[in-house]
């Protein structure tokens, strides 16, 4: 798959607000939400590895990639919205660390499009606290004063830590900032925005009373989700599916890509059912 059918499968997702009542499509769409500082060519590796029989459609978070139109304030509320108008069926969601909290909003607001949630390399509450594992508030802090200054150096400082652990880090950054920089670059509103829902949103009740079948695909070397979480996210979720990979750090689908190609399609499957 090029570049131009990765844009194109953007470009024709129908807008439109979800209802209620809608169709159930034979074979349930899978949509792909990005992560922090990225767009959605993050998945081109990944969609080379899909079943060709799989429709998938990889959104831009508000203000990323080719969704121009930035919310401000950058609040989460707005991000769904303008997400859910382009779901018109009901669909899977897959969401990779910010994705995969904005999906754990979007399945509350609209249970009736969400029929089955994967957490990738994220967690319902980013922030350390006393009984959660997670980053320090600092770190973040420290990323969204250095916006103010060269935010690309901002970005790449980011998406450093991201490989950070993997044995192959250089390599797995290089990819990510290669597809990254073939679309446009993101609003400084949208980074500074994703930085404060990642800093504020704590949806750990929210992910726990969710009714869809949920999973996480989390990386033993990931050092902005951390692999404790895992004990403590099967205390919310009894029923939650975890797979561990354990070459990876916060992008399993870079470095690991045909094992979690399969364990995707496996997941998928099961959502289907």
């Amino acid at each position: 798959m090029t570049m131009a059918d990765l844009t194109h499968s953007v470009q024709r997702t129908a807008v439109s607000t979800p209802k209620e009542a809608v169709p159930h499509p034979a074979v349930l769409p899978l949509v792909l939400l990005h992560g922090w500082g990225v767009n959605h060519a993050i998945w081109q590796p990944l969609l080379a590895r899909l079943p060709a029989d799989l429709p998938v459609v990889c959104l831009d978070l508000p203000g990323f990639g080719l969704a121009h139109n930035c919310p401000e304030p950058y609040e989460l509320d707005a991000v769904i919205e303008q997400l859910a108008a382009q779901i018109t069926t009901p669909v899977v969601v897959a969401g990779w660390s910010l994705g995969g909290l904005v999906g754990v909003a979007l399945a509350q607001r609209y249970p009736e499009c969400i029929q089955g949630l994967a957490l990738i390399a994220s967690s319902p509450c980013f922030m350390a606290q006393s009984d959660w594992p997670g980053m320090q508030l600092s770190v973040l802090q420290q990323f969204s004063s250095a916006l103010q200054g060269d935010w690309r150096v901002t970005v790449d400082r980011f998406l450093a830590i991201q490989a950070m652990g993997s044995p192959a880090a250089k390599q797995d950054i290089k990819q990510i900032r290669q597809l990254v920089l073939a679309l446009p670059d993101p609003a400084l509103a949208a980074l500074v925005g994703g930085l404060t829902l990642l800093a504020e949103q704590d949806l750990r009740t929210v992910l726990q009373q969710l009714t869809i079948p949920v999973a996480a695909a989390l990386g033993r070397l990931d050092a902005l989700v951390p692999i404790a979480i895992t004990p403590l996210l099967r205390q919310l979720r009894p029923d939650i599916q975890i797979q561990v990979f354990e070459q990876s750090s916060h992008a399993p689908f870079i470095s690991q890509p045909d094992d979690f190609a399969q364990w995707l399609v496996q997941w998928h499957h099961r959502c289907q059912q």
